[in-house]
């Protein structure tokens, strides 16, 4: 661990430790800070504190920063589905049940280690464990990914992805008749004060909005198309939850009597962005995988 320290200047008062801290260390995440914070890594006047302490001037920080044990990343031979690919990057139909980059308790078996088998030149904007990673959907979630080869490609690829301008739609299937052909959900979307490992409507959150329509209804179910305006962390799932029609299969925000989908039904169907190299719009589709069929199917059937 390496030892610093800092004495808050009368510009820096009243701006919270962890805004501060991120500041002097950007090479370091915010979220990498917080987690030093609630550690116990930081101290302000030798106290421990918040990450939402807001510092007075003179205030003294201390803090360690502790040495991180990178993942091994292993190239592995796992087939992948690429639906597209150039020098500067591929467009991926991630399977169901496949993660999308290691971490701790995913060493392997991920879509990174399938890539860095298949290609070596991926951007390396997002560290070690998360070469090439523009965006992610959640391990059960089947369905198209953009990946960066280089960090001019990222780059822009993340602009269109926090400016919108990345065409994002899913299909899912939730419990309950939705009563509307259409829907707008503005929620904002953060970690879940009684559970940490879920996500929920906070007002302290991120903005979050969804676009729905409804492809087809049955007395208990109906099948979905989302448009993601915004790209937070379960997006889709804590918002058809909150609106009272949860996804199908979802083991974290459905109900405890579901269909036996091994995971939401979800999936990311349409990926659209304007090419970062030669300023063309790209657009892909890819139909749901055989599982999302069958569930359909035998919806229909029950009816």
């Amino acid at each position: 661990m390496s030892s610093h320290q800092h004495v808050v200047t009368d510009d820096q008062a009243k701006n919270r430790i962890d805004k501060i801290l991120s500041e002097i260390n950007p090479e370091n995440s915010r979220s990498q800070i917080q987690t030093w914070i609630t550690k116990g890594h930081v101290t302000v006047n030798n106290e421990k504190v918040k990450a939402n302490y807001k510092c007075l001037m003179g205030d003294k920080i201390e803090w360690t920063i502790p040495e991180t044990e990178p993942l091994e990343l292993t190239p592995e031979n796992i087939p992948l589905d690429i639906v597209y690919e150039d020098s500067d990057l591929l467009v991926v139909n991630k399977p169901k049940g496949m993660v999308v980059h290691p971490s701790a308790g995913h060493g392997s078996g991920t879509l990174v280690n399938a890539l860095l088998y298949h290609c070596h030149d991926l951007s390396g904007i997002n560290g070690v464990e998360r070469p090439g990673i523009v965006h992610r959907i959640d391990k059960d979630t089947s369905g198209l990914l953009v990946v960066a080869k280089n960090d001019y490609t990222h780059t822009n690829l993340s602009e269109q992805l926090s400016s919108k301008d990345m065409k994002r739609k899913y299909e899912a299937i939730v419990h309950g008749e939705i009563p509307h052909e259409t829907g707008i959900i503005d929620a904002p979307i953060g970690r879940d004060p009684k559970d940490r490992q879920k996500m929920g409507i906070v007002d302290q959150g991120k903005p979050a909005v969804t676009h729905f329509r409804v492809l087809n209804s049955y007395p208990d179910y109906t099948h979905i198309e989302c448009q993601l305006q915004t790209g937070r962390t379960h997006q889709i799932r804590v918002h058809m939850k909150y609106i009272g029609y949860p996804l199908v299969g979802d083991p974290k925000y459905g109900p405890r009597k579901t269909l036996d989908t091994n995971g939401q039904a979800l999936h990311a169907k349409v990926l659209g962005f304007t090419h970062p190299r030669t300023n063309k719009w790209l657009e892909f589709e890819m139909e749901a995988p055989s599982y999302f069929k069958e569930t359909l199917n035998y919806i229909q059937k029950m009816y």
